[in-house]
């Protein structure tokens, strides 16, 4: 008997870290081919070229998908679905896959979901039922309604695909596969690199050995013109703690160009000696990172997600995160210099938060994959309630 084809698309830096595992598992299943395809911002050197930490943990790419369009705003990410739609069905049609797995609700997403429903391939989605109160919810549900098979991450996520009629034999709670990965880096203490020396960054270069922060701070899709000013809030307050500081670049989002120009801006500036900044990093890196640093301030869903199983505090800015599940490791604030700062006080005097397993235990990515090879092979459903 053949192989079940799996074909996983990534369109980000973030969704590889988030599926990581269920690659590997994909790969080890002795029923199952992995058919990798790389798309939009993965590729790109601006926002990391995570392709290149793909290519290096072993993983074949079976095809890579060009589609972001230039601009960083509303127009370019509506275009660049539409690319990816076009690109994607040609991908598709030439590597026949049993089932199409698409990942989370970044707005790259939907070209997968579009382009594998209406050629009648089945559609997986891992991270779906989630609610955030962004574009990215409009995304998530929708390809909700478009997959036939639902992994989520959650309890709560699972009872709201199934009240979004979704039937009940097909939405299983595997917790989230980047739980994996942390539950790993869990069993270890200390950094077990230099940062500096293996990633490069620009800007000072502090000692970590007496701790320090982490950012990563997004736009917001729908608060988009206002990214600049969001971000000069989060920059003076790094500055004015005088706290070790690695920042991250944002992910390719309307209003990333607002943030990216905010950062340069300031800089020039202001002489600031506390922070580094980086491009990218390994995800296994990454998570060492955060697991030893004071805490994580930002938007990025890692604290939500891996934070909370690490127990790592986390300063949770604006609204990017809304009504996501969480654990008691998050703090949220408003885009306001003051409210950051006296978040940061009250993490380093508290210390680490109790570990949470709100997202999972750590076996995500085997039991996906044993699913994916036992699922009947369907594409066609009906509401159920």
């Amino acid at each position: 008997m053949s192989k079940r084809k799996i074909a996983v698309v990534i369109t980000a830096r973030p969704s590889y870290s988030r599926v990581k595992t269920v690659l590997k598992a994909i790969n080890n299943h002795p029923e199952l081919e992995l058919q990798l395809i790389i798309a939009a911002s993965a590729l790109l050197d601006r926002y990391g070229s995570a392709v290149n930490y793909i290519e290096k943990d072993g993983f074949t790419i079976h095809a890579k998908v060009f589609n972001v369009l230039e601009g960083e705003n509303l127009t370019a990410a509506a275009k660049t679905t539409g690319i990816g739609i076009l690109e994607l069905s040609t991908v598709f049609d030439n590597l026949k896959p049993d089932v199409v797995v698409t990942v989370a609700d970044r707005f790259e997403t939907m070209a997968t979901a579009i382009s594998a429903s209406y050629m009648n391939i089945p559609l997986a989605h891992i991270q779906g039922g989630e609610v955030t109160g962004n574009i990215d919810e409009k995304v998530r549900h929708a390809i909700t309604k478009l997959a036939d098979y639902h992994f989520v991450a959650s309890e709560n996520a699972k009872e709201r695909v199934i009240k979004l009629g979704e039937n009940p034999q097909f939405v299983f709670n595997t917790g989230c596969p980047s739980i994996d990965i942390a539950s790993e880096i869990a069993k270890y203490n200390g950094l077990t690199f230099n940062p500096y020396q293996k990633y490069g960054g620009v800007g000072a270069q502090p000692d970590l050995s007496n701790g320090y922060l982490v950012v990563m701070q997004h736009p917001v899709t729908t608060e988009y013109q206002d990214s600049r000013k969001h971000i000069k809030e989060t920059l003076t307050a790094i500055n004015e703690l005088n706290i070790p500081t690695l920042w991250f670049w944002p992910n390719v989002d309307a209003g990333a160009d607002g943030t990216s120009t905010g950062i340069r801006s300031f800089r020039e500036k202001n002489n600031i000696k506390n922070v580094h900044f980086f491009k990218n990093m390994e995800g296994d890196d990454f998570l060492v990172l955060l697991n030893n640093a004071i805490g994580l301030i930002g938007n990025s869903s890692v604290g939500i997600r891996e934070c909370a199983y690490l127990g790592v505090p986390v300063i949770n800015i604006g609204s990017r995160q809304n009504k996501r599940d969480r654990g008691t490791n998050v703090i949220d604030v408003e885009y306001d210099k003051n409210q950051i700062i006296e978040a940061v006080i009250k993490i380093r005097e508290n210390g680490k938060s109790a570990a949470s397993s709100v997202y999972g235990g750590g076996n995500a990515g085997e039991e996906i994959a044993n699913l994916l090879q036992q699922v009947p092979l369907q594409f066609h459903k009906t509401i159920m309630y």
